[in-house]
């Protein structure tokens, strides 16, 4: 398994999650692959060390994380997510993120149109 995480350059998501659309961002060290649904979209994040996504709302979300560490807030709640953690952030909740080592998330929004394909 080590062998392939090194193939990957330490992203952990396979070519056929790579080959899918880009997210459209205009954040350096951030990357996404989009995969669109009728009524939700999933978006597959490599989010780089130093990062952080300020306060904001949206749509429902459901993420999971996949390698790595991010602190995120969600309202007046704050915790460290590690690899296999999973969060809810309900519809029109503020919350907020940083990362203090480079992550690799999924996370499923409610809203089919929450982000664009580049």
């Amino acid at each position: 398994m080590k062998e392939l995480m090194e193939q990957w350059n330490g992203i952990a998501f396979p070519e056929m999650i790579r080959g899918l659309p880009e997210v459209d961002l205009a954040v350096d060290g951030i990357s996404g692959w989009l995969l669109q649904g009728e009524s939700s979209q999933a978006a597959f994040f490599d989010i780089g060390e130093g990062q952080e996504v300020p306060p904001h709302s949206h749509c429902a979300q459901w993420g999971i994380v996949v390698s790595g560490e991010m602190r995120l807030t969600i309202g007046d709640q704050t915790r460290t997510c590690r690899a296999g953690d999973w969060y809810y952030i309900p519809e029109d909740v503020v919350h907020s993120a940083s990362f203090p080592a480079r992550v690799q998330v999924i996370d499923i929004f409610a809203d089919p149109s929450r982000y664009r394909a580049r």
